[in-house]
């Protein structure tokens, strides 16, 4: 029953965050409202929540990560995969090492291989962070990609030479060789399975489908089981359960391009998986608000020295890791595009310090640092209990918070006026794409309309109907194929006839209602109608 309520509590929290903060006078992120509201619970309320890290990854990581990669645009991945690689492997290394030994020297009461073992923890950014992130700085899509697929594969390499360096605490062995192994058996294992488990699974339910009908709530259900499967499956092969459900995201963007599933079925599923992401968002932040005062509390022993305040010191600590971290992911990006314009050969631009302190500056911590981190043991081999645990949490928690802060008031500043390399435009390729599309269902219309007429039933009903429909394509056609100021006159047409037809749409929807409210109407036939005005509304609002 405790957690029943604990559960419901955590999501009246998230509608709650969601309500105050349109209500407020003036833009506050909803990350850090959500902390601090997660930290009022954590207070005030009779409420403690026992976060079990392992519990807490199975939960909340396999479906926010699946859903990332499910929806994070390929060929963006696919082109910057070389920074992107220098990023999530290359730039985690280094901070491993260099904020390590500067977090030992920062904290000298924490031991070196507690202090590698921090560093590791905070040195993959997060996918979930990043995402809440955008929702509300304007980041470029270019830096935004890169970012997205930084934080869906960083995480293996943190992990693992978080595992390594938490090995060394406890035995005060370390073997590189066993880390290199070790490493490359955790990523490649955890994209093996994650691409496998993903492809037999879309395989089986698309040959089910085919044979006996698609039922759309078991394949809702299907594609919300996949990522857990593909996480267990992996962490029990000692793989990597994170890039498990990174890779089964990516494999079923490219199952899907098949176009086996229904129309109703891609509806209903992107309406449940955008309300799981929003929920499961939500409560990771209020969580990290709520750990906090006890987590605090506990490191105060710890940094406490004559004559200072522990909370005062506590936040100095983060916010100079903070700034490590932020110094070295500096470097690291400039020197990774300053290679990326010499393998291209350009040697006339040069990087814009603005763009590079931007990506620096976006490098946020969240929910896979603190959940790492609170997998730190008890207690050493000996028995003895683990060296600065408390005060190691504290600083990730600070780090997580002062990195958010950052982002969310930095990125404005450093973004504001920038003018970056312009975005390729798609609209060719859309334009080329819908009269492809357009074409061939005028092809199919035909088709279906010789197939009708040698039936010879209701003939001039097809006749007309087809004309009509073809009619509507032909105009379509017309508008994507013009060019110079006949394309502006077809954009601002466009753009009238969707304003028109979301006024009309609207009209419909009211009149629907009032004959509900006036019982002219059934609530079932109503229920219909509603909905296929709803769906015609986010097609022309879209």
């Amino acid at each position: 029953m405790e957690t029943v309520t604990i559960t419901l509590v955590l999501l009246l929290a998230v509608v709650a965050s969601g309500i105050f903060l349109r209500v407020l006078p003036f833009p506050v992120p909803r990350p850090l409202f959500q902390i601090v509201l997660g930290a009022a619970i954590g207070l005030f309320a009779d409420l403690r929540v026992s976060l079990d890290p392992e519990i807490f990854f199975l939960l909340f990581l396999p479906p926010l990560l699946f859903l990332d990669g499910w929806r994070i645009p390929r060929e963006e991945l696919f082109k910057d995969r070389i920074i992107i690689v220098e990023l999530a492997l290359g730039l985690v290394v280094v901070t491993v090492a260099g904020m390590g030994l500067f977090i030992h020297w920062l904290v000298p009461a924490m031991p070196l291989a507690v202090a590698f073992a921090l560093a590791a923890i905070v040195s993959p950014t997060d996918p979930i962070a990043v995402s809440a992130i955008a929702n509300r700085v304007p980041i470029p899509k270019r830096m935004l990609h890169i970012l997205e697929g930084e934080s869906l594969l960083n995480d293996a390499s943190g992990l693992v030479c978080f595992r390594f360096a938490v090995a060394a605490a406890l035995t005060g062995t370390f073997s590189l060789g066993d880390a290199v192994l070790n490493f490359v058996w955790v990523a490649l294992g955890g994209l093996a399975v994650g691409t496998f488990v993903t492809l037999a699974i879309t395989r089986a339910k698309d040959w089910v489908s085919e044979r006996f009908g698609e039922d759309t709530g078991s394949q809702i259900l299907i594609s919300l089981l996949i990522p857990f499967a593909c996480y267990l499956l992996a962490e029990h092969l000692e793989c990597s359960g994170i890039l498990a459900a990174v890779a089964a995201g990516v494999t079923m963007s490219f199952a899907e391009s098949r176009g086996r599933v229904m129309a109703v079925t891609r509806v209903r599923r992107s309406t449940v998986w955008d309300t799981i992401q929003y929920a499961a968002n939500g409560i990771i932040f209020v969580l990290l608000g709520e750990q906090l005062p006890a987590i605090v509390s506990r490191a105060a022993e710890t940094v406490g020295q004559p004559g200072q305040h522990e909370i005062t010191w506590l936040i100095l600590y983060a916010v100079a890791i903070t700034a490590g971290l932020a110094a070295l992911r500096f470097t690291w990006v400039w020197l990774s595009l300053q290679l990326t314009l010499l393998r291209r050969r350009d040697r006339t631009t040069s990087p814009s310090w603005r763009i590079v302190a931007a990506m620096s500056c976006a490098g946020v911590r969240g929910a896979v640092t603190l959940a790492g981190v609170l997998t730190l043991p008890l207690t050493l081999s000996d028995g003895s209990p683990f060296p600065a645990r408390d005060l190691a949490i504290s600083l990730a928690m600070g780090v997580i918070i002062v990195s958010l802060l950052v982002a969310t008031f930095g990125l404005p500043l450093l973004l504001r006026g920038l003018e970056l390399p312009p975005e390729p435009s798609q609209q060719a390729e859309e334009d080329a794409a819908r009269i492809a599309a357009a074409e061939a269902a005028i092809a199919e219309i035909g088709r279906l309309l010789s197939q009708t007429a040698d039936q010879g039933k209701d003939a001039d009903l097809y006749v007309a109907a087809a004309s009509q429909l073809t009619d509507l394509y032909h105009r379509r056609i017309e508008r994507r194929s013009a060019e110079g100021d006949s394309a502006e006159t077809a954009q601002r047409s466009d753009r009238i006839e969707r304003e028109m037809r979301l006024a009309a749409l609207n009209a419909e929807r009211a009149e629907i209602f009032r004959k509900v409210r006036r019982r002219q109407l059934g609530s079932e036939t109503a229920r219909r109608l509603v909905r296929e005005i709803d769906l015609l509304e986010t097609r022309y609002a879209g």
